[in-house]
């Protein structure tokens, strides 16, 4: 099933069911007012939402509307975790080559993860603000899974049982913030902002084929101003699936429901396939010309980042951003 929420009902949103073609929806308020509540008693009101899922996609449901992606929220505007890993090496090897540095041997046993803001997530339409583009703007294109309630020492077969929806995330990062924060040697802050979630988020059996090893066999496709920036294979190149993920993050404490653990920024060892953020392609036209071409995202920017089946059929819909600059009299919600 697909899920999203309105921009109506407070700051959690609405919970809706949304058809699989993502046109029509309906309400799930008789089932549960939030995404966040319906997974906090998920095993009830899981059943209880394909029913209306199926039922919405027969055309028997009452209350549907056309779905308008610009009044949607993020499916969850505010979580209670976001924990975001980095599970495809060759972004990180290429990273450190660029900088003559080696990978150490750990990280490809240990996963590398941070705590992110979860605080609040932008919708796929909502812009994004930034107060200067000197910050080095750039998007990270990802996918997310979230979680029912995880058993803290869960075993990577334990965690695989708890993923229940995967989803898309433009990770939003200020890449010149960066190596100032890291050097502090107590992580990210300043230099990880909003990101921002897919229309709606699905149940892992609507990726049919494409779900497998607890990984999402497909392009993920971005587009910066209508143009082409990369389509790396989601399922290549990942050393960690996210069941490794969610039982990194669960090694030494419970992750409640409604955690967002997210993959890190898709890249393949095979370059021809583009990016999905900046800081790779600058890091491969460093490493072939000696230095980067390509400049970070500037104010009036727009991103896309979408995820195709096999048929060509969106998944999740698009994120579709604008970056916009954050002016000091402004009151973000």
């Amino acid at each position: 099933m697909k899920l999203g929420s309105l921009k109506e009902g407070g700051r959690d949103g609405t919970l809706i069911v949304v058809s699989r073609e993502l046109a029509t929806a309906v309400r799930a308020t008789g089932v549960a007012a939030t995404l966040q509540q319906a997974l906090d008693d998920w095993s009830n009101a899981a059943p209880r939402l394909n029913a209306l899922y199926e039922s919405l996609n027969a055309g028997d449901a009452d209350g549907v509307f056309d779905l308008d992606v610009a009044r949607l929220a993020a499916p969850l505007p505010r979580a209670y975790e976001f924990v975001d890993g980095s599970a495809y090496l060759p972004h990180v090897e290429r990273v450190r080559r660029a900088r003559g540095a080696e990978v150490p041997e750990s990280f490809y046993t240990d996963p590398l993860m941070y705590q992110a803001t979860s605080a609040g997530f932008y919708g796929p339409r909502d812009t994004v603000k930034v107060t200067s583009e000197d910050h080095g703007i750039d998007l990270e294109a990802e996918i997310v899974v979230v979680t029912d309630d995880v058993p803290m020492a869960a075993t990577p077969a334990q965690a695989a049982g708890h993923i229940q929806l995967v989803g898309l995330v433009n990770d939003v990062s200020l890449r010149n913030l960066i190596p100032g924060e890291l050097a502090k040697g107590f992580g990210f802050l300043q230099s990880k902002p909003r990101s921002a979630l897919s229309p709606v988020f699905v149940t892992p059996d609507e990726l049919g084929e494409a779900w497998r090893d607890n990984k999402v066999h497909l392009p993920l496709l971005t587009h910066v101003n209508g143009a082409w920036f990369g389509a790396p294979d989601a399922g290549v190149d990942m050393q960690f699936d996210f069941a490794q993920l969610i039982a990194h993050a669960a090694r030494t404490r419970p992750l409640t429901a409604g955690t967002i653990v997210g993959s890190g920024t898709i890249a393949n060892a095979d370059t021809g396939k583009g990016a999905s953020c900046f800081a790779e392609r600058r890091t491969v036209e460093t490493l072939e010309h000696g230095a980067p071409k390509t400049p970070f995202l500037s104010f009036g920017d727009t991103v896309r980042i979408e995820m195709l089946d096999a048929s060509g059929a969106s998944i999740f819909g698009a994120i579709e951003q604008v970056v916009e600059r954050h002016a000091p009299a402004d009151a973000d919600a």
